[in-house]
């Protein structure tokens, strides 16, 4: 599954996230990310998936 959770960051960070850890700061944070700029929302999406 986290193959799946990880191509998904790539393409979309924000759901890679939200199917990680849900409606919290990290997604917020990562929606956030995405908007400034799309390589630090998929960086943040990959820390938060490879991180547990």
């Amino acid at each position: 599954m986290d193959i799946v959770r990880i191509l998904i960051a790539i393409l979309l960070p924000p759901l890679g996230v939200f199917l990680q850890v849900g409606l919290g700061l990290q997604f917020w944070l990562n929606i956030l990310l995405t908007i400034l700029g799309y390589i630090p929302g998929i960086i943040h999406a990959l820390w938060v998936i490879l991180r547990k």
